[in-house]
């Protein structure tokens, strides 16, 4: 079962998701939040798997509450809900290391898919919006440079590091690459061990910050 903190100031937002998660017969809200100093201390108390994080919330906001929430290793994935798809906060939550963000308005069937990507270790790296904003806000906020901790990648590694920050699947670097998705799967997990980031979606955030990729590219096609 995964287990689902909201945290939000609105009410009839936390509702609505509530509504739509706990009707899944594998998901289930064990609590919720209206300001993040109370994700906090209700994250310590329940031990959810995923926190629905507003960015905007009274008290503490919902990137420094992802920040001290993950500093703190509880376990937790943070999505990260905003109203805008291009709020200048998300691209500093991923930075903070949210595994993704979904707008408010998404689709009940991408927010219960979200949440259980989520869940399992994946980035929610899907929507084409969440690599627009990765390039748009890497641009704006770092100025990008080489890092030594990509020192270590093969050349088949860093092509693989390139599609993974387009926000490939692994099965689409495999057919890119022309490898097995399990190969594929392989490279993805040997580059996240040797630049020592916790998911793709931090591993999309370094090969941004390192010039691997322009902030303006897109995703090939």
């Amino acid at each position: 079962m995964i287990r689902v903190l909201l945290a939000d100031d609105q009410t009839l937002v936390r509702a609505g998701f509530k509504s739509i998660l706990d009707g899944e017969s594998d998901i289930t809200v064990v609590g919720e939040a209206a300001d993040g100093e109370a994700v906090l201390g209700l994250a310590a108390e329940l031990r959810p798997d995923v926190v629905l994080m507003d960015v905007r919330m009274p008290r503490l906001d919902g990137l420094a509450a992802t920040r001290q929430l993950l500093a703190r290793d509880h376990g937790a994935k943070v999505i990260i809900l905003t109203t805008f798809d291009l709020d200048e906060y998300v691209y500093g939550a991923l930075r903070a290391g949210a595994s993704g963000f979904l707008v408010k308005d998404t689709e009940p069937t991408e927010l219960i898919h979200g949440v259980r990507v989520v869940a399992r270790g994946d980035a929610l790296l899907a929507p084409a919006v969440t690599r627009r904003l990765i390039a748009e806000f890497a641009g704006r906020v770092t100025r990008p440079e080489p890092s030594p901790r990509l020192n270590s990648l093969t050349e088949r590694e860093r092509e693989v590091l390139v599609l993974v920050a387009a926000g490939l699947s692994n099965d689409e670097i495999a057919r890119r690459l022309v490898l097995s998705p399990a190969t594929a799967k392989t490279h993805v997990s040997r580059i996240m061990t040797k630049v020592d980031v916790r998911d793709r979606a931090q591993l999309v955030v370094l090969a941004y910050e390192s010039a691997v990729v322009s902030p303006r590219w897109t995703q090939p096609g």
